[in-house]
């Protein structure tokens, strides 16, 4: 579970990276010598936000899943535990 939500945490915050880069040299580019780096990452953080939910779709559906299955299983585990503790016999397995 952590990898995978290691990845897409990874993924946007090189997204982020990558579209400030972009804007701030964009900005040179046209001629803003002084644009602040702080603007670009702003301006790159709004734009990354829904761009990466859109392009990193598939490893957010993995973390989720992986999340989804981490809290199943201690689900299962404190169910048991709960069990045992009472003495029943038929504990689910």
């Amino acid at each position: 579970m952590l990898i995978d939500v290691a990845v897409y945490t990874l993924a946007r915050l090189l997204l982020a990276a990558l579209l400030t880069a972009v804007i701030f040299f964009l900005a040179h580019l046209v001629g803003i010598a002084e644009f602040p780096l702080v603007v670009a990452l702003l301006f790159a953080i709004v734009v990354a936000l829904p761009l990466g939910i859109w392009l990193f779709a598939p490893l957010r559906r993995k973390a989720t899943a992986s999340i989804a299955a981490f809290d199943e299983r201690r689900r299962t585990d404190r169910d048991q535990l709960r069990a045992r503790l009472r003495g029943d016999e038929s504990a689910p397995e």
